[in-house]
């Protein structure tokens, strides 16, 4: 249960970067931290490159949030380490995911608009 009972997703924007790439690392399906990590960093073409400390921490404020939950399906053992935790996007987390997405979308557009990128 989370710590936090957060219902309006505005709330909890701004996003910290770290937390923000979390969520959108598992828009795709359920992952493991070092997977997290591997695809954080495929996604941002190696430029952000989260420590433990960083990641596990933004992992722990997710959960806390409700954003993100723990997820007991769990890949083949053969495939899988037992000790690993996975985790997934609850429908909060999506929404943050998307309302944060927009409000970014909505900086760019604010910021090409006044000529300082094209």
């Amino acid at each position: 249960m989370p710590k936090t009972k957060t219902r309006d997703v505005d709330d909890l924007l701004p996003l910290k970067p770290a937390l923000y790439l979390v969520l959108l690392a598992l828009t795709d399906g359920d992952l493991h931290g070092y997977a997290l990590k591997k695809e954080i960093l495929r996604r941002t073409d190696g430029r952000v490159k989260l420590g433990a400390g960083t990641l596990y921490r933004s992992i722990r404020q997710l959960v806390d949030l409700g954003l993100i939950e723990e997820s007991n399906q769990r890949p083949d053992p053969a495939l899988d380490d037992e000790r690993r935790s996975y985790f997934r996007l609850t429908g909060l987390g999506r929404q943050a995911a998307r309302a944060e997405t927009e409000r970014l979308a909505d900086l760019v557009r604010i910021a090409r608009a006044s000529r300082l990128v094209g």
